[in-house]
């Protein structure tokens, strides 16, 4: 469908151009001598010691979790209001997911004191996604985890530079998991990166990210290795250098781009202060130094939803829903269930409106014609 104002729109220039053109003229397109230019300014960026480039926030998940050790016979505290990614990894590393509620309408972030409610002796780590860029409570999630010694994964998917007190989130807790997705604050179609301090982490994480060889392609081209050993049951989790050329144009847009993400976001939110059937999560002093990834809002009504998101459509407005619970859909909800009515609330209520750097105040007023003949009368 040809949109008039999409849920996203990818922001690009000559820089990516320019980049993609490089790495064609160079030769080696396999992952190499950008992807590391592309940790290390990445790395330095978050303020994490390591970075490790991999083939999509999925991946970087499930590497979090291998690296980290968890298995067979662990429980994995998580959001079920989050991507289903979030709840496979576990599943992939052979651990049980334990899913926990949100906060509430007002914070759609997985909740301490829920957390602390669902720990057992079995439970190693917990993952926790600072949903929409906004922060979990990362001070009382760090604090928990020393008390009972469970790992904490961060989910920071929606929050390349973000920052909560005066830190980066995806370095506050023992690895943290980045996306590079299309949709995504900087985007090269598909990759992600994995970050966190701890060297021997690190070491793992370059060792499971590529079959679990001890040198790669491009030590080999360079001479500085003339064979290999297989030291673990790997994975092919490689970034190309291609992507992560892109990946590095994107991460010198990154804070402009969400500096108008930001004021889209307080336009777009003033903008629905008119309207008593919408409430907007998370408060409007919450913004500054957030990547603001998308725009979530909660209509009064769960049987309201079927006739806005079709009225927006007519529109010509793209809307989403982020998002269906994972501990509702059929693979998760006979074998772990939960019982989780706020996420559940909010997962019925939720829409998702269109939100990018490039959007107009124009875009923002249509919009709001739009929310205005979607809503009862």
């Amino acid at each position: 469908m040809n949109w008039k104002i999409p849920l996203a729109q990818v922001s690009f220039n000559t820089a990516e151009k320019d980049a993609v053109l490089r790495i064609l003229e160079s030769g080696w397109i396999s992952m190499g001598p950008e992807t590391e230019r592309f940790e290390g300014e990445f790395a330095s960026y978050v303020g994490a010691k390591y970075a490790v480039a991999v083939s999509s926030g999925t991946a970087a998940l499930h590497l979090a979790l291998a690296a980290l050790g968890i298995g067979p016979g662990d429980e994995v505290i998580v959001p079920s209001l989050t991507f289903v990614a979030t709840a496979n990894a576990v599943l992939y590393v052979g651990a049980k997911p334990v899913f926990a509620d949100i906060s509430g309408p007002d914070d759609l972030n997985i909740s301490p004191e829920e957390i602390r409610r669902k720990i057992t002796p079995r439970t190693r780590a917990l993952i926790v996604m600072h949903y929409g860029g906004y922060p979990v409570q990362m001070d009382l999630i760090t604090d928990l985890a020393r008390e009972h010694n469970l790992k904490v994964v961060e989910d920071a998917a929606h929050a390349p530079g973000s920052v909560f007190q005066g830190k980066n989130l995806g370095t506050w807790g023992d690895i943290g998991c980045f996306s590079f997705f299309a949709n995504k604050n900087m985007t090269c179609g598909e990759g992600g990166m994995v970050v966190t301090d701890n060297q021997e982490q690190a070491d793992r994480l370059r060792i499971l990210r590529s079959h679990g060889m001890t040198s790669l392609t491009w030590d080999r081209h360079r001479g500085h290795s003339f064979s290999y050993d297989v030291v673990a049951t790997g994975f092919n989790y490689r970034i190309d250098e291609i992507r992560a050329a892109i990946g590095r144009a994107q991460l010198g847009g990154l804070e402009e781009n969400n500096r108008k993400r930001r004021a889209v976001t307080r336009s777009i939110r003033e903008m629905l202060k008119e309207f008593d059937e919408i409430s907007v999560p998370f408060p409007d002093e919450c913004l500054d130094g957030l990547s603001c990834h998308i725009m979530p809002v909660l209509l009064r009504e769960a049987a309201l939803r079927e006739h806005f998101m079709a009225s927006m459509k007519q529109w010509g407005v793209q809307t989403s829903v982020h998002y269906p619970p994972v501990h509702r859909f059929s693979v998760y909800k006979d074998r772990f269930p939960a019982n989780l009515p706020l996420t559940e609330d909010v997962a019925a209520r939720e829409v998702t409106l269109p939100l990018y750097p490039a959007m107009t105040s124009e875009q923002i007023s249509y919009i709001g014609e739009a929310v205005r003949a979607a809503l009862p009368g």
